[in-house]
């Protein structure tokens, strides 16, 4: 099983770019951990830009069971279609994923760590630079 652990920090400044780190593990073995510099993007889609970029990532391992750790409630339910979200912007970048996930074979968890301390430090000791 392939565990992914993602963040996508968003610039709040349309001079300064986005930072998307992730690590990819295959139970405890490191195989992956990256840190990318993208331009600027609107901050409500910065989280859907890391995923998706992870989603590339992952293409060599579509035959795999994937869990990608977030520490995101609203990215979880933008993934889902559940999402409230009026934004054109997120819609459309949702969309996008959801497209990306079906071309996997077998089904990708996502599990949002947002209500869970002890994850959450866990999440974030593995995505320090």
């Amino acid at each position: 099983m392939i565990t992914v652990y993602v963040v996508g920090i968003a610039a709040y400044h349309e001079s300064e770019d986005i930072e998307i780190r992730y690590s990819i593990y295959d139970q405890e073995e490191l195989l992956c951990q990256k840190k990318i510099v993208k331009e600027y993007e609107k901050p409500v889609v910065v989280s859907l830009i890391a995923f998706m970029t992870v989603l590339d990532e992952l293409e060599n391992y579509t035959h795999h069971e994937i869990n990608i750790v977030v520490n995101d409630a609203a990215l979880q339910e933008q993934i889902k279609g559940t999402s409230t979200s009026k934004n054109q912007d997120v819609q459309r970048m949702a969309s996008k994923a959801r497209k990306k996930i079906k071309k996997f074979v077998n089904p990708i968890h996502i599990k949002d760590i947002s209500n869970d301390r002890v994850e959450i430090a866990k999440w974030n000791s593995i995505l320090q630079p």
